[in-house]
């Protein structure tokens, strides 16, 4: 079922609150996608239009509890950035075939389904179809399934598992930040990027729905000066991937910045959709390991013939690679809202941005580059919770 624009855009638009107009986007955008098509088509799809004209009244916008005493958790990650992009290419060490698959950046869930299926394309015409793969985070866990599919017996080695990963640390919202250097980009990258990107959209969109944790959320970023959406390489480069980008003038939006750029995006949650994976892994006849690899030369010790380097930043230190930077987060975990549906970026000092989830809400965030400590910085916490808390107390609902 598609949404008429008529019907939403109609003089009775305000009896449709946000949340009931998310759904029904969410529904048609699984619909298109389970309906026999490869991929979704942004121009085809007859998206709801949202505010951008409405009056403020009709605006309800939720206020979250932006303070200190409703923080339920704070996590850490690192995030394995190469200046280049992501690595994804086989090759022969000793008697192993390596098949790497890491170095997503900030952008790691968004990549996941695309930059697995792109490194299970590297796998050779055998008879023996038993592969390991190393890293259990959302690149381990979505090649593991993907090989399954593929009818091959696999099992996980990893020194952590979730809720104890990188993975599990990521806000989850679906945008490819955060990937590489534009100027270091390769056109063989590139393309590479463009293709593992569309089909990781086209995969999530099917799983739209509670059973992955995936949904539809308003963005909004947040500036006091004139906004357009090629200030953001992502909106820039992959327009058809966000529907309804639009400038918002100051009346006509909540937030207390003068301009607001808004879109359409998915957020995945990590504590529903990598335990959704290990369970389907497990289901498949998969098998886990707990093992900590420290040299490369281990890898040889394995029975099985293909081996996938899903091991994020330790493969800086596992395989050599001196592109490898880690750059630290932190996000801050509050109580869950559910009448808070709307994320948003920016609007304070220093990095922010907050992504409503069912189990949390949460709130970011830094961008420490070299630090790789997992330790929470209280101080940090606390510039997180006050910007947010500060901008939050000004919204016009």
């Amino acid at each position: 079922m598609l949404v008429e624009k008529s019907l939403l855009t109609s003089p009775n638009t305000h009896a449709f609150n946000r949340r009931e107009v998310l759904k029904i986007t969410g529904a048609s955008i699984a619909t298109a996608a389970f309906s026999g098509c490869v991929s979704v088509d942004n121009d085809r799809l007859e998206m709801p239009v949202f505010r951008g004209s409405r009056p403020l009244s009709k605006l309800p916008f939720a206020r979250p509890n932006m303070t200190m005493e409703n923080i339920i958790d704070v996590k850490v990650g690192l995030r394995p950035f190469r200046a280049g992009g992501f690595v994804v290419r086989g090759e022969r060490v000793g008697e192993k075939l390596i098949i790497h698959n890491y170095g997503h950046g900030g952008s790691g869930i968004t990549f996941s389904w695309g930059s697995s299926t792109l490194a299970v394309r590297e796998l050779p015409e055998t008879d023996d179809r038993r592969a390991a793969v190393i890293g259990c985070g959302v690149m381990g866990l979505t090649t593991a399934r993907l090989l399954q599919q593929k009818g091959w017996k696999v099992v996980i080695y990893s020194k952590a598992f979730s809720p104890n990963n990188t993975s599990d640390a990521a806000g989850g919202q679906w945008a490819p930040t955060g990937i590489s250097y534009r100027f270091r980009e390769t056109p063989a990258f590139s393309a590479q990027c463009d293709e593992a990107l569309q089909i990781s959209y086209d995969i999530f969109t099917k799983q739209i729905g509670t059973e992955y944790g995936v949904r539809l959320v308003e963005n909004y970023h947040l500036k006091n000066i004139p906004i357009r959406a090629d200030d953001y390489t992502y909106l820039e480069r992959w327009p058809q991937l966000f529907p309804q980008t639009e400038v918002l003038q100051p009346h006509q939006h909540a937030f207390p910045t003068r301009y607001a750029l808004r879109y359409l995006s998915m957020v995945i949650e990590p504590a529903i959709f990598l335990p959704k994976l290990m369970q389907e892994f497990r289901d498949a006849g998969g098998e886990v390991q707990s093992r900590e690899i420290v040299e490369v030369t281990e890898l040889q010790t394995f029975s099985e013939p293909v081996i996938f380097n899903c091991t994020g930043i330790g493969a800086k230190q596992l395989f050599g690679d001196e592109q490898l930077t880690p750059i630290r987060g932190q996000i801050v975990l509050l109580r869950p809202d559910e009448r808070v549906d709307y994320c948003t970026h920016g609007g304070g000092d220093g990095l922010m941005y907050m992504f409503p989830r069912s189990r949390d809400i949460a709130v970011g965030g830094s961008f420490d580059r070299g630090m790789m400590g997992l330790e929470p910085d209280a101080a940090t916490t606390e510039r997180i919770v006050r910007e947010h808390a500060r901008m939050i107390a000004v919204l016009r609902i």
